[in-house]
């Protein structure tokens, strides 16, 4: 049954009814008193709960019966407002009892009316101010659900992405972290920089494989374990299976996470890396660059019980930066094609904005996002994290 009035309103404001009414009578006259308003409608009609429960509801209000042949009382309203939670449910019903309304509105209904003392023009305004105290409501759920995820970003990202423990001032550490596209929660990228009593730098970055709370709940335990033991000072391969050791107590599934380390030493002339199934990371000298690939990848942590993994010994020259990363950085597409970016592009990428902007710091890595995202034609998909360890050209190394 439908029917419209006043071609001036506007089309967007009809309304859409549903009634959940099994007396024919009782139907006709809900139709006959939307049809002497002039508010434009369309209305379906259901004689029973089981037949409105079949599809979701696409109407922006129903009107309910509570003495229905298969629902009696409060039950039916329940059982609607579970299955629909977005559509604004008005209660139309015969009793005269007040205490039946407030547990009607108690249980989810906007509106509670008797079908004896209503009209037109009263049905029409309980429909429509049920359905914005819907909206209003949904609203309201959305703005609290963000402050939730809101402070839960905030505690995973104090764990996940520390405050730096550097004393030397002739380092400086400059680091960004960037969502992926697919939502705002953080994932499991993590870092981490650490300045021991003897002056060496312990260094880390790592990728907990997935995305969602769990794996940044994860990560927040592999980093502050990491940290932990590097500054109980244990040797860096066993730094690397103790970490691995806490993974595969932690994780709640099979996971695994990639793991790069580095130990620069007191007098910042050579440095240790370690990997742990991650890419090498990029050392920038003045004027130059390249990645140290030059070790062995071990496997991941959480792959193969029992792993080891290989250390390769570089040395620096004055003015030297290292850049660790995720691989969300580079595994944006080129294009519209399946072609991936690549960590040897993202090198190039940087030592391009190097010798033509000469930026450095966090500018340099706000830049490499943007030309990343620029050839993926957008956001990225998957999360980016970015540490960059500088040291100072104008001093001396000790």
């Amino acid at each position: 049954m439908t029917a419209a009035h006043d071609s001036s309103w506007n089309p967007g404001t009809r309304l859409r009814v549903l009634l959940i009414e099994d007396d024919d009578g009782d139907a006709l006259l809900v139709e006959e008193m939307l049809a002497d308003t002039s508010v434009p409608f369309s209305l379906e009609r259901v004689e029973t709960l089981a037949a409105a429960l079949v599809a979701p509801l696409t109407a922006d209000c129903v009107v309910l019966d509570l003495q229905l042949p298969d629902a009696m009382g409060l039950s039916g309203l329940t059982k609607l407002v579970q299955h629909a939670p977005g559509v604004a449910v008005v209660v139309l019903t015969g009793q005269h009892d007040q205490a039946t309304g407030v547990a009607a509105v108690a249980a989810g209904a906007q509106d509670y009316l008797v079908k004896d003392q209503v009209d037109g023009p009263l049905l029409v305004k309980a429909l429509r101010f049920a359905r914005e105290r819907k909206r209003a409501e949904q609203v309201e759920q959305q703005f609290l659900q963000q402050q939730l995820l809101a402070r839960e970003n905030a505690r995973l990202e104090r764990g996940l992405l520390p405050v730096p423990l550097l004393r030397d001032p002739h380092l400086d550490l400059a680091s960004r972290y960037r969502p992926g596209r697919n939502g705002s929660l953080l994932g499991g990228d993590f870092y981490d920089a650490v300045e021991l009593a003897d002056g060496s730098v312990h260094m880390m970055i790592g990728d907990v494989c997935g995305h969602g709370p769990d794996e940044a709940a994860l990560g927040v335990a592999l980093r502050i374990a990491w940290r932990s033991l590097v500054m109980a000072g244990l040797p860096m391969a066993d730094v690397l299976s103790m970490v691995e050791r806490v993974l595969v107590n932690e994780r709640i599934e099979p996971l695994f996470a990639t793991v790069c380390m580095v130990v620069v030493a007191p007098d910042r002339r050579s440095l240790r890396l370690s990997l742990a199934g991650h890419l090498p990371p990029l050392l920038l000298t003045p004027g130059d660059g390249h990645l140290l690939d030059g070790g062995r990848v071990g496997v991941p942590l959480g792959i193969v019980e029992g792993a080891k993994w290989d250390s390769l010994d570089v040395q620096l020259e004055p003015g030297w930066s290292l850049l660790l990363y995720t691989d969300g950085v580079f595994e944006g597409r080129v294009g519209a094609g399946s072609e991936r970016l690549g960590h040897e592009r993202m090198a190039e990428l940087v030592l391009d904005i190097l010798h033509r902007g000469g930026l450095d710091g966090t500018d340099l890595l706000d830049e490499l996002i943007a030309r990343a995202e620029r050839f993926n034609s957008g956001p990225l998909d998957d999360d980016v994290a970015l540490a960059l360890l500088s040291h100072d050209p104008g001093e001396p190394a000790r």
